[in-house]
């Protein structure tokens, strides 16, 4: 699916933000009344804040130089962005098409986490806006494997997915923190042609709910659809070789140690999947690899885990799966 080709690039759309993360030192559960839920009025005293680089796009392009991939980031950041992009630069992701508008401020994302690792969020939009502008016809269409479609501007989103469609681009659909937003029309049109749909559980229930589509109609309208389950694994759906449909259930990786904040783990499970896909790697395999990776994300404060080394990735996939010839062409 993804060309294994150098000269291919995986391009990476979605958010850039700036994450604001705060830790509650109780359970939101234990604060909402169900007969009141229709006039909430709620406040949560957080005991820290840290302000941290983010965003679905540049966490997710981030994952991938983590695996070796060096992604193309096509987005747009505010004017306050110019150390972020330096940042991502240095880190391995190629950011010559990250538009830093001079207007604007950059998004933020502002995220409170409980004891349980729920967590309650808002989103402003910023320059993300302006990723509507952008378009993936811009770039060279032979030099691009595969395309991300991450939240983002809804109309982005909708515009990059009809330039895949166009010029028959593979391209993952992932509409997680945006099903909110987006209406059921909006969703189907966007997933449709996709080579590859991605949710959580969670959004998964509102996806079915919005389209009308149940869970086997969903899964059939596209070659393969990922659910995440958050601490019980995965489950991959997709065909075989004979074009019939198959399940893969994928355990979530052991965290070793603490799981300290769980923003951007999803980004982290996405990035370590294609990482799979992009060396060839079986289905269950790159999903292995996924959970490895989302591990890694769960384990350290914020949506972007310190760099680790091949042997450590490598040795923690071991531990949680058992080996695989493919982790010898993970890293370059």
């Amino acid at each position: 699916m993804l060309s294994r080709s150098p000269a291919q690039r995986v391009v990476v759309t979605g958010s850039v933000a700036f994450d604001y993360l705060m830790t509650f030192p109780g359970r939101f559960t234990e604060h909402l009344i169900p007969d009141r839920m229709s006039r909430l009025s709620v406040s949560f005293l957080v005991d820290e804040m840290r302000r941290v680089p983010g965003g679905c796009g540049p966490n997710i392009a981030y994952g991938l130089s983590l695996l070796g991939e060096r992604a193309v980031l096509l987005a747009a950041a505010g004017r306050d962005a110019a150390e972020y992009k330096e940042h991502l630069a240095r880190e391995g992701v190629d950011v010559s098409n990250l538009h830093l508008e001079p207007d604007l401020f950059t998004a933020s994302f502002f995220v409170s986490t409980d004891l349980d690792q729920n967590q309650l969020a808002s989103f402003y939009t910023g320059a993300m806006s302006r990723a509507r502008r952008l378009s993936i016809r811009s770039l060279d269409p032979d030099s691009v494997a595969f395309v991300v479609i991450s939240p983002n501007d809804p109309p982005a989103m909708a515009q990059y997915a009809e330039d895949c469609r166009r010029l028959s681009i593979p391209f993952l659909y992932d509409p997680s923190q945006q099903v909110t937003r987006l209406t059921g029309t909006e969703m189907k049109e966007g997933f449709r042609g996709a080579a590859i749909l991605i949710v959580n559980d969670y959004e998964f229930g509102i996806l079915t709910q919005k389209t009308g589509l149940g869970g086997d109609a969903l899964a059939e309208s596209v070659p393969t659809l990922i659910i995440t389950h958050g601490p019980d694994g995965s489950t991959i759906h997709t065909k075989d070789e004979k074009g019939e449909r198959v399940e893969h259930e994928i355990p979530a990786a052991r965290v070793e140690g603490e799981a300290v904040d769980p923003t951007g783990v999803g980004d982290m499970y996405r990035a370590g999947f294609l990482r799979g896909l992009r060396i060839g790697a079986p289905w269950p395999v790159a999903g292995r690899i996924g959970s490895v990776a989302a591990v890694f994300g769960l384990e350290a404060l914020g949506p972007q885990p310190p760099r680790y080394s091949p042997a450590d990735f490598a040795a923690r996939y071991v531990r949680n799966y058992g080996d695989a010839p493919e982790l010898q062409r993970l890293f370059p």
